[in-house]
């Protein structure tokens, strides 16, 4: 198999709820599965839940269906990019578009895991979004996560 295949690439820009976020995702092929490793600088400061709003913090991420990251909103960016990719039908919180929260540290987060729902090569031409709430993991369609913060497009990658 090609290095084409074997791996991928995102890279993260902000939308005007994070103008200064930046940051990169990496897909590699492993055994059985997947290795997800994310880079991300400029999220915004964590704020808590008042007044029967959602924290700001931690971030949902997640692939989503369409690799389209054009801003036709600018109060509901990146719905260009679609839904939650979800090839098998689960629900929320099991299917392949599900990643584990991003945690910001003064803005920065770096998190790798692993994943056995997909290859890289099925998710070339979808997109990475990040969420202003917490994926709750359980609200249909989408974890109720929120607006979306930052948008990358999945590209092949050459290692």
């Amino acid at each position: 198999m090609s290095n084409m295949m074997n791996t991928a690439y995102a890279k993260l820009s902000g939308s005007i709820y994070a103008p200064n976020l930046f940051g990169n995702v990496y897909f590699y092929s492993v055994e059985d599965g997947t290795e997800v490793y994310v880079e991300v600088w400029g999220l915004p400061t964590y704020k808590p839940a008042t007044n029967g709003e959602q924290p700001i913090s931690p971030f949902g991420f997640h692939i989503h269906d369409y690799g389209i990251c054009d801003i036709t909103d600018p109060m509901d960016p990146y719905t260009s990019a679609g839904g939650h990719w979800n090839p098998t039908d689960q629900p929320h919180g099991n299917h392949a578009g599900d990643f584990p929260v991003l945690f910001s540290n003064n803005g920065y987060a770096r998190m790798s895991f692993f994943t056995d729902k997909f290859k890289p090569i099925d998710i070339i031409g979808k997109s990475v979004i990040i969420h202003q709430n917490p994926d709750d993991y359980r609200t249909q369609p989408s974890g109720n996560s929120g607006k979306r913060i930052a948008c990358g497009v999945i590209y092949n990658h050459l290692n």
